[in-house]
């Protein structure tokens, strides 16, 4: 039987006074795009914070690939095979996009600092690959006519793709989607539904966060609908979108519908 990509149990986060999430957990198979969705303040932020290291929980237990991890460091979880985006695009605004992509695939080489500093043969030969396959996810992103285009001069729907593609260049098991959505324009989301329909197919497992959730409905396999910092449903998007208490917390913050 195959291990789960992602297994989560029991997760809870205190922050002063405020029970941010309670005993919260999630189960993701492999090839699988999952979605995380919530009213605002629900705790569907704090609850990714978690998963990808960024912020330390109280208690729970996290496995990725059936075996052991700790959230503990972004670069620790990117190590064990998680990347992530961010909600507010954290780019290096005046390096090339080509550039951009490769710091990302520095988690996964091993020539040091020395190498560095010294121009190694192995630094460079390993510098010359990392190249290649930046180049290689710009093209898959549709990105390789930008190759060296300074990542400030892209467009939004452009930058939010040169994101998922630095993502992707750590190889990751679970690419890990924070409102990857946000800002964009019809098009720009129909583009953007290929392109991670695409990263499921042929790459790796998505954990999907998104306030749009018609986009995430006709995207994920599976749905985990967090409110108040609780589980309050877990199921296809069928069994989401008619469950009651789904409806009441979406209802209950001004939404139209689910």
């Amino acid at each position: 039987m195959t291990a789960p990509v992602l297994q989560v149990r029991g997760v809870n986060k205190r922050f002063g006074g405020l029970q941010a999430l309670s005993e919260v957990g999630l189960r993701i198979e492999p090839g699988q795009i999952y979605g995380l969705i919530g009213p605002n303040g629900a705790g569907k932020t704090t609850f990714f914070n978690v998963i990808t290291g960024m912020y330390t929980p109280d208690s729970g237990e996290f496995e990725l690939q059936g075996r052991p991890y700790q959230p503990t460091a972004v670069h620790e979880v990117a190590r064990a095979g998680i990347a992530r985006t961010f909600q507010n695009i954290r780019l290096f605004a005046e390096m090339t996009a080509l550039e951009n992509v490769m710091v990302g695939r520095h988690v996964r080489t091993d020539s040091g600092v020395l190498g560095a500093i010294f121009k190694s043969r192995r630094f460079m030969a390993q510098e010359r690959q990392m190249a290649d396959h930046a180049q290689g996810l710009l093209d898959e992103v549709g990105l390789g006519a930008m190759t060296h285009h300074k990542a400030r001069t892209l467009s939004y729907g452009d930058q939010r793709r040169l994101e998922i593609a630095r993502a992707l260049a750590t190889e990751p098991v679970l690419l890990a989607l924070d409102e990857p959505a946000a800002g964009m324009n019809p098009t720009e989301k129909m583009q953007l539904r290929e392109l991670i329909d695409r990263i499921r197919r042929e790459r790796c497992t998505v954990l999907l966060i998104e306030h749009d959730v018609k986009l995430v409905m006709g995207l994920c396999d599976r749905v985990t609908v967090l409110d108040y910092g609780k589980v309050i449903c877990e199921g296809n998007p069928a069994e989401v979108q008619s469950n009651p208490q789904v409806i009441a917390a979406y209802l209950g913050t001004g939404a139209s519908h689910v």
